[in-house]
């Protein structure tokens, strides 16, 4: 069956409520899915639910960042208990990081001169079915920002010394999902937007205990796809993949593109 394990909704930055997200799976023909919001399991159960009654399989998931050598890594939590305290303390952590993110990115850019203020973003708030975070949202209604790519193009970089938070190392988030009953993949490992390269990527994290990589993803090519896929059959290690959709708020990545099966993925235990 047609299957994507990297979905995002309105509990993180997507667009889609859980009622529209699996209206959506059903269109796409999805049999199998997972919701993996970033540092967030609340869109997790309600989706679970309605995925059930509609006949699909469903892992319980999360997407959670990282940091090793000042590099941010996404982790995928599969099949995690949703209630696990540890976990959700984590998560809990994380969101405040990057809620706290938002306040400084807006009080540097206000330091710079730009028509912008910490105090009437104190005040601020959005629709989050819009997609994206509090902060991008604030500029694009100032008309500061055109959208998340130009956010991260001209304004979330280290001209303006803005840059993602320090979050716990890469082996504390990969032991909390492990006690949490899940197993640790590592998200869109050949992704430029999150690493320094594949082989770069491969070489710095071979000493951490994941049990998979997410080998299908939107943002890889064929080439990478294929050096993941291999890398993992040789060591026998989890093979994942899916469209890291967002709803409408990222264009170009389309729910159940890549096109992926079941039979494609190796995830015993989880689907």
């Amino acid at each position: 069956m047609k299957a994507d394990l990297h979905i995002h909704t309105t509990a993180s930055d997507g667009t889609w409520t859980p009622a529209e997200l699996i209206e959506q799976a059903g269109s796409a023909g999805l049999g199998a899915l997972a919701v993996t919001d970033h540092d967030s399991v609340a869109n997790v159960a309600e989706t679970e639910k309605l995925a059930r009654a509609a006949g699909m399989r469903f892992i319980p998931a999360s997407e959670i960042c990282a940091t090793k050598n000042n590099i941010m890594f996404h982790i995928l939590g599969y099949g995690i208990d949703i209630d696990d305290k540890n976990l959700l303390a984590l998560l809990q952590h994380n969101e405040q990081l990057l809620n706290d993110k938002d306040v400084d990115s807006i009080a540097m850019l206000e330091q710079e001169g730009w028509p912008v203020s910490v105090q009437e973003f104190s005040r601020y708030d959005y629709d989050r079915r819009r997609g994206g975070w509090r902060a991008l949202a604030y500029l694009q209604d100032k008309g500061l920002c055109q959208d998340v790519n130009d956010f991260f193009r001209r304004i979330f970089t280290k001209e303006h010394h803005l840059g993602f938070p320090e979050f716990p190392p890469v082996n504390d988030v990969i032991a909390a999902i492990h006690a949490a009953g899940g197993a640790a993949v590592c998200a869109h490992a050949a992704s430029g937007f999150h690493g320094p390269g594949l082989e770069n990527v491969l070489e710095l994290l071979a000493e951490e205990k994941f049990d998979g990589f997410e080998c299908y993803h939107s943002g890889h090519s064929e080439e990478n796809t294929q050096k993941l896929l291999e890398y993992c059959r040789r060591r026998k290690l989890l093979i994942s993949g899916g469209s890291d959709c967002h709803g409408t708020f990222v264009p170009g990545r389309v729910l159940g593109k890549p096109a992926v099966t079941t039979e494609d993925l190796y995830l015993p235990g989880l689907l």
